[in-house]
Parts: C-alpha cells; sequence; structure tokens
C-alpha cells in the first residue's frame, strides 16, 4: 500500500540519513520513479525533506526532525511487544533498558494501538526453555556480551565432554546465540561454538581482535545445525510402525518422506540415528508398537532387552531383588 510504503521511507531517511532515489527503490523494491512520486506526496504533506542533486546527492529530513510511530499498524505494534523476551534481555543485563524502550515506544504509539500493544502483553509470553531441564548458570554471559560488543579478547578455561575435559582457549567472541533456553558463543579463530555455562573461568584481555567482514551470524549459525545434524544423525535403522503410532524429529521426518504402509497396514521405513545406544532407548519407549528390523546389532540388543525384562516380571510373586 502508497501509506505504509511513505511511512517506510520516512523512517529509513529517519534512521539511515541521506539516500538515493535508486537507494530508496532497491530497499522498497519499486521503482525510481514510483520514489519521485512518493516524495513529492511527502513533500505536500508538510514533511520536510529536501534533496541534493550530484554525485554525493540524495534525500534527507530536515535536522531534528523526527516522527512519532504512527505509522505501525496493529500487528506490528503486537509483534513488537511480543518480541520482547524479558527473560534474555535481564540475562545480558538489558532487562531496564529494553524495559525503558519499550516504554517510550508505548508513549509514542497513538491510543488505539497502545491498546494491541497491552493487550499482546497481557496475553503472551515467551518462554524458550524445555520443561524439563534445569536452568544453567551461565556466570560469565554479560562478560562475554561485553567482549562480542567490543571486539575484546577472552582467556578461558573451558570444559568440554572429551579428555582433558577442562582446556585453556582464547575465543574471539563474534557473536552470541540463544537457542532453547542455552547460551552459545560463536568465536574466532575458526570460527567455533561454545557453550557459555561451560566457561569455568574467563579473563578479559585489553587486546582487541579484528572481526571479518565477511562473518554472518545468523548465516554461520544456520550452517553450524545443518552441520551437526549431518554428524549427529550418521546411522539407519529400518523399522515398522503399527497404525497411529508417529516418530519425532528427523526420524519422524523420514516417514513422511519414505514410508511405505504394508499389507497388515503397518508403515514400513527407513530413519536417521544418533547412536545404537539412543536407537535403542528411544525405540524400547514405543513398546510393541515399533519393530526394528535393521540393523542385525540393533535388533538383536533390543530383542535381549525384552527377553530379560521378561524374565524380571515373569514371576508375579516376586518383591523385587535379584
Amino acid at each position: 500500500m502508497k501509506s505504509a510504503r511513505l511511512v517506510s521511507i520516512l523512517l529509513l531517511l529517519q534512521t539511515r540519513g541521506r539516500m538515493t532515489a535508486a537507494q530508496l527503490a532497491e530497499e522498497l523494491e519499486v521503482s525510481v520513479r514510483t520514489v519521485y512520486r512518493d516524495v513529492e506526496a511527502l513533500g505536500a504533506a508538510g514533511v520536510p525533506l529536501y534533496g541534493d542533486a550530484g554525485h554525493a546527492g540524495g534525500y534527507r529530513l530536515l535536522d531534528g526532525y523526527r516522527t512519532r510511530l504512527t505509522g505501525l499498524t496493529a500487528g506490528e505494534a503486537e509483534a513488537l511487544f511480543l518480541a520482547g523476551a524479558p527473560g534474555p534481555a535481564a540475562e545480558l543485563g538489558l532487562g531496564p533498558v529494553l524495559a525503558a524502550a519499550q516504554l517510550k515506544v508505548r508513549a509514542a504509539l497513538p491510543p488505539e494501538l497502545r491498546g494491541h500493544a497491552d493487550r499482546v502483553s497481557g496475553r503472551f509470553h515467551l518462554d524458550a526453555p524445555g520443561w524439563y531441564a534445569d536452568a544453567e548458570e551461565t556466570p560469565y554471559l554479560s562478560a562475554v556480551a561485553g567482549a562480542v560488543w567490543d571486539n575484546r579478547i577472552l582467556h578461558t578455561v573451558y570444559r568440554r565432554w572429551r579428555e582433558p575435559t577442562d582446556v585453556e582457549r582464547r575465543m574471539d567472541p563474534y557473536g552470541l546465540v540463544l537457542k532453547a533456553g542455552r547460551w552459545y558463543v560463536v568465536a574466532g579463530p575458526g570460527p567455533r561454538t561454545f557453550r557459555v555455562d561451560q566457561i569455568l573461568r574467563l579473563a578479559l584481555s585489553d587486546e582487541e581482535f579484528t572481526r571479518p567482514d565477511d562473518f554472518d551470524l545468523a548465516a554461520y549459525w544456520t550452517a553450524y545445525q545443518r552441520d551437526f545434524h549431518d554428524r549427529l544423525y550418521r546411522g539407519e535403522a529400518v523399522v515398522r510402525l503399527a497404525p497411529g503410532v508417529r516418530l519425532t524429529g528427523p526420524a519422524g521426518a523420514a516417514v513422511q518422506a519414505n514410508g511405505r504402509t504394508e499389507h497388515d497396514g503397518w508403515m514400513r521405513a527407513t530413519v536417521p540415528v544418533e547412536s545404537l545406544d539412543h536407537a535403542h532407548d528411544t525405540f524400547l519407549r514405543l513398546g510393541t508398537g515399533i519393530e526394528v528390523l535393521e540393523p542385525p546389532e540393533l535388533r538383536e540388543r533390543i530383542a535381549r532387552t525384552v527377553t530379560e525384562l521378561a524374565a524380571r516380571y515373569g514371576n508375579s510373586g516376586a518383591t523385587g531383588g535379584n
């Protein structure tokens, strides 16, 4: 809509300063001619906007001019307050800053949008961590966040899963990621990914590092998750599922992609598995709703477990113990 595009031009100039018609057209995905018409419309509406000709020219707002946020739609105002994430902001030491920013935005909203934002804040609450995971202590999160912001080198003692477990690590912290309630720091050289809650000791260096110009945190994290998935699910199992039985995660997606229904109504599919141990425990939870066909070692292991359970519970008069 033209009204939304006019507001977008106004906010772009307000936040970025001088922009050419070509830059505005590329940002808004419209023609340069459309930008010319929109700029004329803003000027006719009394917006103090002017343009300079020449190589360094472009459009800009009169110094000091700021617009109130009357261009927000109801949905945009709701999304703004829904995305507040007060918990993570507080962990980073930004809780008061976030609260102050939301207060200022709320004050700038017209009454009808203010009501929408208040209703969202009162009816929706974001809580990212899972139910059964204890909250990890992250005592160095604020220090790591400060080092990310200031490009400061960190010298840490980090606990990893393999021996030796406690190792010294120099980190050039490029960025922080919050995933499922857990904080990760992406750091060079490399870069590599580290859990912030596994940093045992931390010393902040006076030395600064140079962040690579081409580093994209979001793109890195997407690639990291894809690689992690590929490394995690290196094995496969062929299973049969009873009608109504569902697998979740990558295994469930595999059933959807390659599963086929057999004459007895059971579904046969090849699914990815992390390891024999993990597959054994996962498939046992489904009881008689699943049959493992391959690999043979997994089928035999589950059969042994079932035989042991049958022997243990076969004597109904037993009171426990071996």
